[in-house]
């Protein structure tokens, strides 16, 4: 079976690639810099000849809402054409827990209208729905400074480690389609400020963790569980503590 992973040398899709390729499949890593580009449509049809499965992870490189927007409606509607024309039997997208939730969000606004086009496209699909990886720490510290506190919204999360997404959806992948929505997430939920605690301690870090209700993610109010799985098929083994602990971890 030939299996294409858009986003292929990105941190999930790498790790995806390396997965696969340990099994009897043809796996092709497709991003920008190895010739495959789905915003213009670069490289699409050739890569995707004879595919059976495509892999979504790829993400925007901006964040800023009509870019974000822009990206996702027309990459996807190029994959999902190309896909087509290829006679594709699998569509693999990964999205985020609470997806649904977040509309106030342009970011999460034009996930759901990736996830729509899935849908309506008509080709098998799955959607896999992760909470936010380990990784994620350092960003999330970052987005939420204000004058050297980290103000974070009063809820829970149940990060996972991005290594246990990878091998969640290479499983997925060479399995037949769902024909919906997978929810997965980490071992443990906690609230958001413990989690971001335990980061700034192991990487020495002096900032105050402020946790405040009226405190926004990613531009859109949540409630306590929004950010956690409601229905989770999986539960990454990795414990964070663990994993923090372990300095190439520590960024």
């Amino acid at each position: 079976m030939k299996i294409v992973v858009i986003g292929g040398t990105g941190l999930i899709g790498s790790q995806v690639v390396n997965l696969l390729k340990n099994s009897e499949h043809e796996v092709i890593a497709a991003a920008p810099n190895t010739g495959v580009n789905t915003l213009t449509g670069e490289g699409l049809d050739a890569v995707l000849q004879n595919a059976q499965v495509v892999v979504d992870v790829s993400n925007s490189p901006s964040f800023e809402d009509n870019a974000v927007m822009n990206f996702f409606k027309t990459s996807n509607g190029n994959l999902l054409k190309a896909e087509k024309r290829a006679g594709v039997t699998h569509h693999l997208a990964l999205s985020v827990v609470g997806t649904q939730k977040l509309q106030e969000s342009g970011y999460f606004r034009a996930k759901q209208v990736q996830e729509d086009m899935i849908k309506a496209s008509e080709i098998p699909y799955t959607i896999v729905h992760a909470t936010q990886f380990f990784e994620f720490a350092a960003g999330i510290v970052h987005m939420s400074l204000i004058n050297d506190q980290v103000v974070l919204p009063d809820a829970n999360i149940q990060p996972i480690a991005s290594k246990d997404v990878a091998g969640f959806l290479a499983k997925i992948a060479v399995e037949k389609p769902k024909n919906t929505i997978l929810e997965i997430g980490g071992p443990k939920k906690y609230p958001m400020a413990d989690w971001i605690k335990s980061y700034t301690a192991a990487t020495q870090k002096k900032y105050k963790i402020v946790s405040d209700t009226k405190s926004l993610y990613s531009g859109a109010s949540i409630e306590t569980d929004t950010l956690a799985p409601d229905n989770a098929v999986y539960l990454g083994g990795t414990d964070y503590a663990n994993w923090i602990a372990q300095p190439e971890n520590q960024r």
